[in-house]
């Protein structure tokens, strides 16, 4: 990087106040509003941060000085980690830090909310996501400078990243070490910044990520995807992508487990002479033997016909709680069929039973195994 004064055409040991005429009488002649040209553009850019180091009495004291010599000349100077290691054998709580830092940083982890439907909870589904997210900036590939240009070596620092300054102790002369504040501790500065991403590396931007949800999924369920979260400043690492699983709500279907819970109406015919019907499922037809004198509340299990274990094989099973449907309405010769059954059984006149649980609460405690 040129000299600064050089820059700006002025001693080393001018003033104040003409490094500042200095400083405009060069704006006015490169100004781009001025001179539209790259050549006076990039001139400009030079001159702007010279007169910003230079217009700062304490960086321009820094930039005088030039680089600084080392910890130890002479015997005489210690840095705090120094004084640590030498007192506590350790290295000053927690270490020093001593050079540049990278500007490429790992992205944030990213959660997306998924909501799939109970059948496809059966044997897994792919998706394809679209996320909005930080991506790598395509004009700078994550550099952050503008094409053809890159960083340039920090004036105040020189690369170090640190400013080191003498402080007079009782065990003579104390370094301290501290990050550069013209360059933030990079070592370097971005004179020409993308303008696609602001001197960031990155944008925002929609991008589709194709995802498979395994089979066995259940709400509350998060899933992990390495690396597909955003992408870090500078073009650094990215993050990792959560996918928090949602379950839909089924309206003839319930889930408990892997096991899959369903009621279905029978006939009070079809209930005391038995049948055999067929229903359609989640994952197609079943096929169910409802015996002659079953009751309400009664479960029917189909093995290997629920939701696929998510950790495992196999499957759960499906459940199917009996409800016994009454007829509230005959006509003449369904009356009279009835009371000829009823009298060709001797029916027991109702008396107090047992207590009777709900229908409900017994077809729970049946589904769950109580």
């Amino acid at each position: 990087m040129a000299d600064h004064y050089e820059v700006l055409g002025v001693d080393r040991s001018a003033t104040p106040e003409e490094i500042k005429k200095a400083y405009r009488r060069l704006a006015r002649e490169l100004h781009p509003d001025v001179n539209p040209s790259a050549d006076a553009s990039e001139r400009f850019k030079s001159v702007t941060h010279a007169y910003d180091v230079l217009s700062d009495p304490q960086q321009r004291q820094q930039y005088d000085l030039g680089p600084q010599p080392g910890f130890g000349a002479g015997g005489a100077n210690f840095g705090f980690g120094d004084i640590f290691e030498t007192f506590f054998g350790g290295g000053g709580g927690g270490g020093r830090t001593t050079g540049p830092r990278s500007r490429s940083e790992r992205g944030q982890d990213a959660l997306v909310r998924v909501e799939v439907d109970l059948d496809e909870v059966i044997f897994g589904t792919k998706r394809d996501l679209e996320v909005n997210t930080a991506v790598l900036c395509d004009t700078c590939n994550g550099s952050c400078c503008a094409p053809g240009t890159s960083p340039v070596m920090c004036d105040i620092c020189h690369g170090a990243g640190q400013i080191q300054r003498t402080m007079r102790s009782l065990l003579g002369n104390v370094m301290t070490s501290n990050p550069c504040g013209t360059c933030r501790g990079y070592g370097s500065i971005i004179l020409n910044p993308c303008a696609t991403c602001a001197g960031q590396g990155r944008v925002r931007a929609s991008r589709t990520i194709p995802v498979d949800i395994p089979a066995g999924v259940d709400t509350g369920l998060r899933l992990q995807m390495p690396a597909q979260g955003e992408v870090g400043p500078a073009g650094g690492p990215n993050g990792d992508l959560f996918l928090e699983i949602k379950v839909r709500h089924h309206e003839t279907f319930s889930r408990n487990g892997d096991d899959l819970l369903a009621t279905i109406e029978v006939a009070m015919t079809d209930a005391i002479l038995g049948t055999r019907s067929t229903v359609k499922g989640l994952d197609g037809d079943v096929a169910i033997d409802i015996r002659p004198g079953i009751q309400s509340a009664e479960v029917i299990t189909i093995r290997d016909r629920g939701i696929t274990h998510l950790r495992g094989a196999g499957r759960g099973d499906l459940k199917i709680g009996i409800q016994v449907m009454t007829p509230t309405k005959l006509n003449h010769k369904e009356q009279e069929l009835i009371k000829q059954l009823a009298g060709a059984r001797k029916a027991t006149p109702p008396h107090f039973a047992h207590f009777q649980q709900g229908l409900f609460t017994k077809l729970r405690d049946r589904f769950l195994g109580l």
